[in-house]
Order: C-alpha cells, then structure tokens, then sequence
C-alpha cells in the first residue's frame, strides 16, 4: 500500500468565505476523497500543526508527499524545507500542485526562481496531454477542459523538465508547461498547475485521476541507496611486473 501525505498550508480556507464555500473541510481534505478510492494510506497535514505536521516520523513512513501552498509559503520553516528535500533526494516522491511551485522544498528542488506570469479573471483552461504513453496520463483523453481556472503563462522559470507530460492553453492566448516531472536524487517530482482555491477543480475526476497517476508514478522503488566515499576495489589489482 502507499502512503500518501497530503499537506495544504490551510489557511485561505479559514480566512475567506469565497474559498470556504468551495473547500469547506480545506483543500486538502477535498483532495483525500477524491483518492480515498484508490487504495492509498491517505492522512492530511497543515501547516499550523506541531512541525507542520511533518514530523520525522510522518515524513520517513510517506511514499508520496502531495503539496499546495500560496499564501503562507514564507511560514514554513528552512528545517522543515530541509527536511522534505532530504527525504525526496531518499526517494520519496514529491507531487507539487498549482501555486505550490512557489514553495520553498520546490525552489530548493529545482534550484531556480520558479517564477512565472499569471491572470486571475476566471478563464478557461485546456490541458492537453502530450505524452499519451506516460503512465501519469493513464486513462485520461486528449485533453482536460476546465471552465474557470487562474491563468498560469510562460515564461515559467523552472530547469527543462525530463518529461512534459501536459501543456495548457488559456482564453487571453497564454499556453504553460501544466504537467513536468523531475528526478531528483532517488526521488521524482510531478508538477501540477490546476487547483485555485476559489474554483472547485479537485473535484474534477479528470484532475483526481492525474493526481492518483503521479502517486503512482512516484511511488519509490526501494532499490539500494548508493553508497559514496572511499572505496576498496572489487577485486585485488594484478601485481605489475617490471
């Protein structure tokens, strides 16, 4: 079974009544059920919880770390950072979702601005897949169409991904690289651009169905972790004759 931790800074929930009626229970807990389905050991984490609620206990027993974050990202502590960053260069998955690419473990991760242009006029959003053998786009059609979304536009200042698995376009023209994956050590990254808070995008099963993909996806090997120093040779170096 993986074990799945889903961690929303929870805040925009608590304070603002347009984003309340739409996740009442928090982001986080719209996405736990939209996953509750698919076998996973789901618990949730907030940011106002001891640690964030990632303890070392919670971080070393997660297969896959699900992340949103906006407003609050300058909260969560370097440790913490330091710590998840860690644990993905280990081999824990890490899934990056909307305006959590402003995250510190992210911009740590891919050692870049991560900045970007954005719109929010409630436009709609096309993502089109375009890698249709990727195991991230299993069961999902040409394309997602979202009917309001937050426009995302390059340029989107990130590392060239090692797969593009979507690109969006959106009604002002703009288009963005909406599903990247990275590796990073041991671990994999998927970047997911939807989810706004104030539309309700995950609990769309086109966006639920990628999500539950890239746990998969991300889901660790447990092979061998490398070992690093000095080393002895395999087998005795042959003696050299003068």
């Amino acid at each position: 079974m993986i074990n799945v931790t889903i961690w929303n800074e929870y805040v925009h929930e608590k304070i603002h009544d347009e984003v309340k009626a739409v996740y009442p229970d928090g982001l986080h807990k719209a996405i736990a059920d939209g996953l509750a389905g698919e076998g996973f050991a789901i618990r949730t984490a907030t940011l106002d919880e001891p640690e964030h609620g990632l303890t070392d206990e919670v971080l070393n027993t997660t297969d896959v770390l699900i992340w949103w974050g906006h407003m609050a990202h300058d909260r969560v502590s370097d440790e913490i950072t330091a710590k998840v960053v860690r644990r993905v260069q280990q081999g824990m998955g890490f899934i990056v979702l909307h305006s959590g690419h402003f995250s510190k473990p992210f911009k740590a991760l891919m050692g870049t601005s991560c900045d970007l242009k954005w719109r929010e006029a409630g436009e709609q959003e096309i993502i089109w897949c375009v890698n249709p053998s990727h195991p991230i786009a299993e069961g999902i059609d040409s394309k997602i169409v979202l009917d309001q979304e937050e426009m995302y536009g390059e340029f989107f200042d990130i590392p060239t991904p090692d797969e593009l698995v979507f690109v969006s376009n959106f009604e002002g023209g703009e288009v963005f690289r909406s599903g990247c994956t990275f590796r990073r050590g041991s671990g994999k990254i998927f970047y997911f651009r939807p989810g706004h808070e104030t539309y309700p995008t995950y609990y769309k099963p086109e966006v639920l169905k990628v999500i539950s993909n890239a746990v998969k996806w991300a889901y660790p090997a447990h092979n061998a972790q490398p070992v690093f120093g000095k080393s002895e040779p395999v087998r005795p170096f042959k003696e050299i004759l003068v």
